[in-house]
């Protein structure tokens, strides 16, 4: 039950479970330590968010072989104190069972913890399994503080027929008056003024209300049987009825009524475009640039179309923060790629992935055609990532910097370093 969970409790999760307090991320099954949550309850956005558990106790459950060795650990966490923003935090993992000077960088004893290292309460985990550390419970979490009390939603229907209701009470109390006045204001008049109340009370529609309810809940079950709207889920049953009054509908909001799909449709080099109908001639150029060795080429000589070509396509499968999945291959014979084998992982790494991951839609359209004109993203991780080129070959790069995408630059950058030509 959420209502038994503590700060401090460790939470295991699976693929598509919510995150059920704010917590810090320190394992994950993917063996980077990296996974993908969604966010679209939490701030409205479809995209998929990458987190990162702290290379410290991923690689100490790594070395161990199970996540339950993290009882054997000690270690504290400081947090900051509960704020609403959502994009920022600021903390700091200490492993109070080693000192500060460790054998590997790996298992550091004092780690600074930032947003990439949460989970936020009311995300989805979308890819593997992970544990948690909770810091944050009830209404101290992220969701909590950014929610805002729930307003009922009114009908125009329900406000006429409230001023209407008050209308005629005024009518009411004032026809009282007017009989009580013919017949004079002597003696007890204010209880044949009661008396004129109940017997005019009949002017005001009470039974209305009623039936307008009840009609709502019949409108409702009618549009959600109805078989020209296949699938239509009634989630507000107070104004069916303004159905019938929308003049203009507007929405921003992608995912809902519009679809944030990105397709490649044209790569332009200079005075040369290829459009979908000639992506062969891209194919073709990649296998001949490629195959003759000839390699990215830094000459102040005029390039062929061959070299811009391949120059263009190796920047896009390069510059993305994409991850492939391979965990549908199964090696040959049978082995178990979870207990260290080196071979065993070699293989997954060099095996076609079964599909991408990442925060962007549009990051996956571009890896996704890279991948269709032969130059494949088959394995990445936090410092390198490794391509197959058409000649079938695999050239690897280390990441040396990457810089994310951002409102204000609208754009996103990576270094990285040719393990073939160390530049």
């Amino acid at each position: 039950m959420s209502s038994d969970i503590k700060v401090g409790d460790l939470i295991h999760l699976e693929k598509n479970q919510r995150v059920p307090a704010d917590m810090i991320l320190l394992w994950t099954s993917d063996r980077n330590g990296s996974c993908f949550i969604r966010t679209d309850q939490l701030d409205g956005e479809t995209d998929w968010k990458l987190r990162y558990a702290i290379p410290t106790t991923h690689a100490y459950i790594n070395r161990l072989g199970h996540p339950s060795s993290l009882w054997d650990m000690e270690a504290q966490v400081y947090a900051e104190a509960p704020r609403q923003n959502i994009h920022n935090f600021e903390g700091t993992f200490v492993r109070t069972d080693v000192t500060l000077t460790t054998p590997t960088d790996s298992e550091a004893a004092e780690v600074s913890l930032n947003i990439d290292h949460t989970l936020w309460s009311n995300t989805v985990l979308a890819t593997g399994s992970a544990v948690g550390l909770v810091i944050y419970t009830g209404s101290e979490t992220r969701a909590v503080m950014n929610s805002s009390r729930v307003r009922t939603k009114r009908g125009k229907i329900d406000q006429e027929i409230n001023n209407i209701t008050k209308l005629l009470f005024c009518i009411l109390v004032l026809l009282a008056l007017v009989m009580v006045a013919l017949k004079g204001f002597t003696g007890s008049w204010y209880k044949y003024w009661w008396r004129f109340i109940v017997l005019f009370s009949y002017i005001i529609p009470l039974a209305l209300r009623v039936n307008m309810d009840l009609a709502k809940i019949v409108y409702s079950f009618m549009i959600m049987r109805d078989r020209a709207l296949p699938n239509c889920l009634v989630r507000n049953t107070n104004i069916p009825e303004e159905l019938g009054r929308i003049c203009y509908l507007m929405s921003d909001k992608t995912g809902t009524l519009t679809q944030n799909e990105m397709v490649f449709k044209k790569l332009h080099l200079g005075s040369v475009a290829f459009a979908p109908d000639s992506m062969e001639e891209v194919v073709q150029g990649l296998r001949s640039h490629f195959t003759t060795g000839a390699g990215v080429s830094s000459s102040t000589v005029r390039r062929t179309t061959n070299e811009r070509m391949a120059d263009a396509v190796l920047a896009i499968a390069i510059c993305h923060n994409v991850t492939p999945m391979n965990e549908n291959y199964s090696p040959p014979g049978g082995i178990d790629i979870t207990d260290g084998d080196k071979g065993a992982m070699e293989m997954v790494e060099l095996s076609d992935p079964v599909g991408y991951q990442a925060s962007s839609p549009d990051e996956i359209a571009l890896v996704s055609w890279t991948a269709t004109v032969g130059v494949t993203l088959v394995f990445r991780d936090l410092h390198r990532m490794r391509l197959r080129l058409p000649n079938g070959s695999i050239v690897e790069y280390e990441i040396l910097n990457l810089f994310p995408f951002s409102s204000e630059s609208k754009r996103m950058g990576i270094i990285v370093r040719d393990y073939s030509t160390k530049g």
